[in-house]
């Protein structure tokens, strides 16, 4: 017996996806297991991320700065990174609906597939202004800026620094405090 072709897997949608125990994201009405619980080395990295852009808008009103939270795109979509700014949202759901100005994913052995290909494509679809995949072998975190409807690739930072324009905001992320 072969594997099951697309069209005969269930697709699932928001309403089954709030009633799941434990973490997932589900991508057109894909569900993935968002288990184990991240390493410790991830939430470090993932602490010190939040830390540096709440410092980083402070400053500005519009944006936020969110470590993990549902992003619902579709009601067969949702995501949830693991770090996060938000500009110009004030809707009172419990998910954010609008796209964030910047996304940063840590990768793990479990989710660097997905956060390289998957992901990337679909923050690109959705309009999300830069993509930062950070390794923590590598110690380095790749840039992605969207210009133009397509990602262009800024390059591995590890110890410079990279200017942000939100619109909302503007600020310069020293990428050397991620790791130190």
């Amino acid at each position: 017996m072969g594997r099951p072709r697309l069209e005969e897997l269930p697709h699932y949608l928001y309403e089954d996806y709030v009633c799941w125990e434990g973490r997932w994201e589900l991508i057109n009405g894909v569900p993935y297991a968002m288990a184990p619980a991240p390493s410790r080395r991830h939430q470090s990295l993932s602490n010190r991320i939040a830390w540096l852009l709440q410092e980083a808008v402070a400053d500005c009103k519009r944006c936020e700065a969110l470590l993990p939270v549902d992003w619902k795109i579709a009601d067969d979509t949702i995501v949830q990174p693991d770090n996060m700014v938000i500009c110009d949202d004030t809707d009172e759901t419990p998910y954010i609906s609008r796209a964030p100005r910047l996304i940063f994913e840590i990768l793990s052995k479990g989710t660097a597939h997905k956060d390289r290909g998957l992901k990337l494509k679909l923050y690109e679809r959705e309009g999300v202004s830069y993509y930062v995949i950070v390794d923590p072998e590598a110690e380095a975190s790749r840039v992605f800026q969207l210009q133009h409807g397509s990602y262009v690739d800024k390059g591995d930072l590890a110890q410079e620094s990279f200017d942000f324009d939100l619109g909302a905001c503007r600020f310069t992320l020293d990428f050397s405090r991620v790791w130190s």
